[in-house]
């Protein structure tokens, strides 16, 4: 389940794409264990009578519910989470049947950070959390894989967006200068 590309804009580019830390995947594979076992179980001890075998269809049945709420549900919103960074802004977007997506453009975010529990660390995962002029303020991403590289890129891009929309010093040197000798700050074209 790929993200369009067709909601970036004409100049921009993505710079990573990423979906949550594979550890939420991790009990969805564990449950999925357990109840292939307790199948597997079922069928071998309780099958050989009519009644025996009716149980070991039930187990199986209620088995396959467990692995529908407990392992392709969990996999299916992992996979449909995405964190994109661009080059102009930040796209979250997350649901499987129906969808949320929120941007935050690069010019918008105030302070960025990250936070990491000792397990985490070994994992190489972490939280980010994005504080962003607006409504809706923070936005907390969890299970963030390299969250100390995401935070370093996000912040080398919120530099790159502030210095491509800011002057440069002999612009604004140049304004200046215009403005203390009374000229007009802009000429128009004739």
């Amino acid at each position: 389940m790929a993200f369009p590309e067709d909601v970036l804009t004409s100049d921009e580019h993505v710079v990573s794409h990423l979906h949550p830390h594979w550890k939420a995947v991790i009990r969805p594979v564990l449950i999925l264990v357990l109840a292939i076992a307790a199948t597997v179980a079922a069928f071998v001890f309780l099958s050989g009578s009519g009644a025996g075998t009716a149980g070991a269809l039930v187990v199986a049945a209620v088995a396959g519910l467990v692995l529908l709420r407990f392992t392709v549900w969990p996999f299916l919103v992992w996979r449909t989470t995405h964190y994109l960074f661009t080059n102009e802004r930040v796209l979250l977007q997350h649901g499987v049947f129906s969808r949320e997506r929120r941007d935050i453009p690069l010019g918008r975010i105030n302070d960025h950070s990250m936070s990491q529990s000792f397990a985490e660390r070994m994992l190489g995962c972490g939280t980010l959390t994005i504080e962003s002029a607006g409504e809706r303020g923070q936005s907390v991403l969890t299970d963030i894989p390299g969250v100390e590289r995401v935070q370093t890129m996000l912040y080398e891009l919120v530099e790159a967006d502030h210095d491509k929309r800011s002057l440069d010093d002999g612009e604004m040197r140049d304004i200046l200068q215009e403005t203390q000798d009374g000229k007009p700050l802009r000429q128009s074209p004739s």
